[in-house]
């Protein structure tokens, strides 16, 4: 699909496809040549697959810098940001959703709830402006763009700018920290609630579901405490369907990562792509798309052999379903 789009796009298919502008015919003829576009289609993608495997991903019609090196910088401030909202969602929502399983059809059931589908009804972005409106406008408590005041001059090294903080020389490390964790937190908890409201809904369809196993009535009946069988059966076994569950946030989680990052002028993937798409910046988008979905199916596939791997019963169940 990457490579269909340098056909796709209006303009030059050589220009698309390398984001060099040829200055003559002898140029012309020579990057023709280069990237095999006298050839057939079959030998221009295999040669393609070899540039993007050799890092070769041609250059940006703005800037006229290295597609890689502009993806190496803003990817990794989306998979910080997204990552960051995930660990919250985690350590928020699997408490929650364990006790909203254990008090099942309860007031504080029915409360969690509640607050789980009113959270995740919430567009990102009508709650990113909302944020931005309270605690940035009006108390002005949270700053309101960027990843890390201009005051400090943190040099680029991971991409995460938490790590590049701690790795940096020549500036003060405590407060540099802590206006990162400023910048983060708005951007952060308008990705995490919605993530937050459905690992709790996921959380307590798990343990309500385990606690109606048989197993469950017979450790009840050899007297165990509810501490017991909570610690021993109910969360490990409630928490292994949550695991393949969690895959199919991976794309909802990243997408509104990237919406985020536009409201927040987070320097990402995704406000690298929206400044792209205003730019007409062609090579851009078709390395920007190739990159998140790369990440996108990375992910998914990591979480499912890891699910895998701690619960090989799930191979053996498929394969009988099928």
């Amino acid at each position: 699909m990457s490579f269909s789009l340098a056909y796709l796009f209006p303009g030059d298919v050589l220009v698309n496809l390398t984001g060099i502008t040829p200055q003559n015919d002898i140029q012309r003829s020579a990057l023709i040549q280069q990237y095999r576009l006298d050839q057939p289609y079959i030998v221009q993608f295999a040669f393609y697959l070899q540039q993007l495997v050799t890092g070769n991903w041609g250059y940006s019609f703005i800037s006229g810098l290295p597609l890689r090196n502009e993806v190496a910088i803003a990817l990794p401030a989306t998979i910080e940001l997204s990552a960051y909202a995930m660990l919250i969602a985690v350590i928020v929502g699997v408490p929650l959703g364990c006790y909203a399983g254990l008090r099942s059809y309860s007031t504080a059931d029915y409360a969690i709830n509640t607050g789980s589908i009113l959270s995740y009804s919430f567009p990102v972005f009508w709650l990113a402006l909302v944020f931005i409106l309270v605690f940035s406008l009006e108390l002005g408590v949270a700053p309101l763009s960027g990843r890390v005041s201009l005051l400090f001059d943190v040099p680029h090294r991971t991409g995460f700018v938490l790590l590049d903080i701690l790795l940096a020389d020549g500036i003060n490390r405590k407060l540099a920290f802590t206006d990162a964790l400023h910048h983060l937190l708005l951007p952060t908890l308008s990705i995490a609630l919605i993530s937050t409201a459905a690992m709790i809904r996921l959380t307590r369809r798990s343990v309500i579901d385990v606690l109606n196993r048989p197993y469950i009535t017979a450790a009840r009946s050899r007297g165990l405490s509810k501490w017991q069988i909570f610690f021993r059966h109910i969360l490990r076994n409630a928490l292994l369907p949550i695991l393949p569950l969690m895959a199919m946030q991976i794309t909802t989680l990243i997408t509104n990562a990237m919406i985020v990052e536009t409201l927040f002028s987070w320097p990402g993937i995704g406000n690298w792509l929206i400044q792209a798409i205003y730019q007409r910046d062609y090579p851009a988008l078709r390395i920007g798309m190739l990159a998140v979905s790369s990440v996108v199916i990375t992910l998914t596939i990591t979480i499912d052999l890891i699910n895998r791997l701690i619960d090989p019963s799930r191979e053996k169940f498929e394969r009988a379903t099928v």
